[in-house]
């Protein structure tokens, strides 16, 4: 978040170090990402995003009002919970690592095209954000978008647009070029 310091600490799920003792102490679901803020820890991000909404209001991350939060945080919990045939045949292997996938099934097809219409209706108009200024989830929808385009699925020209646009922000480009494990 800008102007607030931090440390990243990465962990190593391939090793399965999410669930060693020394972790699931601090993660109570023994997920990534957990915030550790003093002796506070969370898990899940959508838990995280409004605990930092909440803890540091100079630097927010939804929109300050009330409407438009809910919306975000409904948008969030779409991307996370109704589109999962996206989510499962179009991992975000392909955003790190550049690992396409299969074509995609008949449930996976029907699944972006209902993102496509939301997406669509959610930035109508010439908008460059979802709710005007930028909003974390701006960044949850460009990495779903980012899932079929960075994969080579035809995708809307304006929401490629959008998605590129989302990924030139200087937080998200750190997080992108972050070093991780070979796969």
């Amino acid at each position: 978040m800008p102007g607030m310091s931090f440390d990243l600490a990465t962990v190593d799920l391939g090793s399965r170090a999410n669930h060693e003792a020394s972790y699931a102490a601090k993660s109570l679901t023994q997920r990534v990402p957990t915030l550790m803020h003093g002796d506070f820890a969370l898990s899940e991000s959508s838990a995280i995003t409004e605990y930092l909404d909440d803890a540091f209001p100079e630097t927010l991350v939804y929109p300050q009002d009330r409407y438009l939060r809910a919306r975000a945080r409904q948008v969030q919990a779409w991307l996370r919970s109704d589109l999962m045939p996206i989510r499962q045949e179009r991992s975000t292997e392909v955003v790190f690592y550049g690992s396409p996938g299969a074509a995609l099934t008949p449930a996976a097809v029907a699944a972006v095209q209902k993102l496509f219409s939301a997406a669509d209706a959610l930035l109508s108009g010439d908008t460059a954000n979802l709710f005007g200024t930028w909003c974390i989830a701006d960044t949850d929808l460009a990495l779903m978008l980012n899932r079929l385009i960075l994969n080579g699925d035809p995708v809307p020209t304006r929401l490629v647009d959008y998605a590129a646009r989302q990924w030139e922000r200087p937080s998200v480009q750190r997080w992108v070029e972050l070093n991780r494990p070979p796969l």
